[in-house]
């Protein structure tokens, strides 16, 4: 399996020659966010799928698919092809999966599978729609875990072992709400969930503008303070900080 992060929550995962993307966000700007690290992302092809975690803009960005091919498979949350098809049309919704917690689905030679996920599953304060937040077991050639955004959960205990989480460590401002997780609680995530390998997401990417004198050091630093944590409390964890467009290719033992 190889997986490449792009910033953010958006990662390609190449596995028995099915490719995946999560959460894209391919653009350089969404509303009062603006890029700060990496490259504009540009894919090694088109995607056989998309996995969405939720309904949130940074998430569900409409923008971002656009740019992907008209047949662009779309994995979305129970309740989110309604949304889908307001800003996308009628053929979008159409190439749209839903799944809720524990529902199934394979794609090419991969299978994957809807977890929970502690997060807010409404699209935001002025709409109506909601649909629940997920997370994604992917399983082929190694098993991987993609949190999509979330917080400490019970049954995280139930995912592994895993071969490596994607696990979000950070926000895209200078605090952190409710139902996500700071580096230490990463780290117990990918402790509870056995994980060998853990990739940390969602920071070190997108900053509202105004904002690049107020905590800079919550931009950069939760993917260094992960690996930290997670070396006190899952030492059978490998942790890799990848940079945007960095890439790692993870073996099952």
């Amino acid at each position: 399996m190889q997986l490449t992060w792009y910033g953010h929550s958006t990662v390609w995962i190449e596995d028995s020659g099915t490719r995946l993307l999560t959460d894209p966000l391919l653009r350089d700007r969404l509303a009062h966010l603006r890029r700060r690290r990496g490259p504009t992302p540009r894919l090694p092809g088109a995607p056989d799928a998309v996995l969405v975690s939720h309904l949130h803009a940074d998430h569900l960005d409409f923008g971002s698919l656009r740019r992907l091919p008209a047949q662009t498979a779309l994995v979305v949350p129970a309740g989110a092809a309604r949304l889908v098809r307001r800003a996308l049309g009628a053929a979008a919704a159409g190439r749209c999966t839903e799944l809720a917690v524990g529902d199934r689905t394979t794609i090419g030679r991969v299978t994957v599978a809807a977890v929970p996920a502690a997060h807010h599953g409404g699209r935001g304060p002025w709409s109506g729609h909601r649909a629940p937040a997920l997370g994604y077991l992917v399983e082929g050639q190694a098993r991987a875990w993609f949190a999509g955004d979330t917080g400490l959960f019970d049954e995280m205990t139930g995912l592994g072992p895993l071969d490596v989480a994607l696990v979000p460590v950070g926000g895209w401002g200078p605090t952190l709400g409710a139902g996500h997780l700071d580096p230490a609680g990463a780290a117990e995530a990918v402790r509870r969930a056995a994980a060998a390998w853990a990739v940390p997401i969602h920071f070190g990417t997108f900053w509202p503008l105004g904002c690049d004198l107020i905590r800079p050091d919550r931009f950069f630093r939760p993917g260094d303070d992960f690996a930290r944590h997670a070396e006190a409390v899952a030492p059978g964890t490998r942790v890799r900080v990848l940079r945007p467009g960095e890439s790692l290719t993870v073996r099952r033992p």
